[in-house]
């Protein structure tokens, strides 16, 4: 577009039209902004009846932009572009990200359900599940390394996950505990409807 620009106004009965990647590429993008929204809406309803509480739910989500900024900073140190490939890796380590949250709710809420006391469900349910959000970051890491360090077509989607993983894991076991502690202090131990 800039090169059209530059070359200055086209002869009379003379038509520009930019063709190739660039629209599919651009209406791609688009949708997959919309589905990630729609997904975290999906995530947050299906959480908050697997639960029966907002508050669980929206402990669970908190681990999202931990994903979204460890993706941006990999592809960033790297020199990365945002394309297709990185958002598809940011989708998958979202996912991840997500599961190994409800991981630690869950445990976490099955301790608070006996003691009531949030902070030691906390606790429990960060230091009960170490060792399986680690073994499932780690598994996915190392997998995604031989595609973060392949070809440019790939590549991004490897570092993408790579990344989103890293802070997403490091912000499960030291934010998650911390915010699910404060925003379930003083819930009932076991409610039927949405707290």
């Amino acid at each position: 577009a800039k090169a059209v620009k530059r070359a200055g106004e086209p002869p009379k009965g003379v038509t520009v039209r930019l063709r190739g990647q660039i629209p599919p590429l651009e209406v791609t993008q688009t949708s997959l902004k919309w589905g990630v929204l729609a997904s975290f809406l999906a995530i947050f309803l299906l959480l908050s009846a697997f639960f029966e509480s907002f508050r669980v739910s929206f402990s669970v989500l908190l681990t999202a932009p931990a994903v979204l900024l460890g993706v941006a900073l990999s592809l960033w140190i790297t020199g990365t572009t945002l394309n297709v490939q990185s958002f598809l890796g940011a989708i998958m380590a979202t996912g991840i990200a997500v599961a190994n949250s409800i991981l630690l709710c869950s445990f976490a809420e099955a301790a608070r359900a006996e003691t009531g006391d949030a902070l030691a469900a906390a606790r429990e349910g960060a230091l009960g599940r170490l060792r399986a959000v680690l073994m499932t970051a780690t598994a996915m890491t190392c997998g995604m390394l031989p595609l973060a360090l392949g070809s440019a077509q790939t590549a991004p989607l490897g570092r993408a996950v790579i990344g989103g993983l890293v802070l997403a894991t490091v912000s499960t076991l030291t934010i998650l505990p911390a915010v699910y502690a404060l925003v379930m202090r003083g819930a009932k131990r076991r409610s039927h409807e949405v707290a």
